[in-house]
């Protein structure tokens, strides 16, 4: 047994030791917040069709919109969250957002007007009496199929993911607490391939589980590859990009699991440098966001 642990250990230190040097140059001070909106704990980011940049975090205006030159625009939905944590745009530029302590997901048009509220403000649970409303227990994220079903990573109290249609009905559901293949310990971030493959940071148990649109798993990359996923982002080439918020990292690669880049520097509070990097995306002009829980920031780098 030890000696598979080291061959599996060697292999992956050679796999790392090739990936190339991801290269990312910093893009500083881009976000011009109001005077009363500085940000806080940043959780979540996202980037509409037009450029534009929304940004999720626990300071006075909890989800706001930035012009693609980081100019603020306006906060949505002020007064409705609890405890902001995951943000994703669909494919129509509707808002979708998750707060764990609230249980709920809800959906807002490109307007900033509210459409959907999943789940009971305030209640936790997995289901309502009645088994015809879906509860969640600290949702963190969400990722659209393309035929707009959602997929809910629900999250650091149900470990499941929730598969609802565009209109909030349940289709299925899988996942329990565990260590096992189809179980989590903190499904954290969620994305989706072209070809409809679900990607989930399985976070507490270091590792990424890859499952059919239908829930069937297919494969895990475990920590020897992934150290410890926080955020997910995928491109439309399939390029996936994920943040690792203890080792303080970003990492890019294919749908194989094969490092494709890696960008790692010390800890800390400059240019390039992290603290407790959490949610990510990937922009239109080839820009990457990171956001940082303890930094309290956002930061913008181009991608060479």
């Amino acid at each position: 047994m030890k000696k598979l642990f080291l061959l599996f250990t060697l292999l992956f230190t050679f796999n790392f030791l090739q990936a190339q040097e991801l290269k990312l140059k910093s893009v500083p001070n881009f976000f011009k917040t109001p005077i009363d909106g500085n940000f806080l704990a940043v959780t979540g980011i996202a980037v509409n069709s037009k450029g534009h940049i929304f940004v999720f975090n626990k300071g006075n205006y909890q989800l706001m919109e930035f012009d693609p030159q980081g100019n603020y625009v306006r906060s949505i939905g002020i007064g409705l969250f609890t405890t902001p944590h995951g943000l994703r745009i669909d494919n129509e530029d509707n808002i979708w957002t998750t707060d764990v302590d609230a249980h709920t997901v809800l959906k807002f048009d490109p307007n900033g007007q509210l459409l959907m509220v999943l789940g009971n403000s305030g209640t936790s649970g997995l289901y309502d009496d009645s088994r015809e409303m879906v509860l969640f227990f600290k949702p963190a994220d969400i990722a659209f199929g393309s035929n707009g079903d959602l997929y809910i990573a629900d999250g650091y109290g149900n470990s499941r993911v929730v598969r609802l249609d565009k209109n909030g009905k349940l289709i299925r559901s899988w996942g329990e607490f565990g260590k096992k293949s189809g179980q989590f310990d903190n499904p954290h971030n969620i994305v989706i391939d072209t070809k409809g493959d679900v990607y989930v940071a399985d976070r507490n148990n270091s590792r990424i589980q890859v499952f059919t649109n239908e829930g069937d798993y297919k494969t895990t990359w475990d920590s020897l590859i992934v150290g410890k996923p926080w955020g997910l982002a995928i491109t439309a080439n399939d390029e996936i990009y994920m943040s690792d918020g203890n080792a303080e990292r970003v990492l890019k690669l294919d749908t194989k699991g094969n490092i494709l880049g890696t960008f790692n520097k010390d800890p800390g509070t400059g240019p390039g440098q992290f603290r407790a990097a959490h949610g990510i995306a990937v922009g239109k002009n080839n820009d990457l966001y990171v956001t940082e829980v303890i930094n309290w920031r956002v930061q913008k780098f181009n991608i060479d």
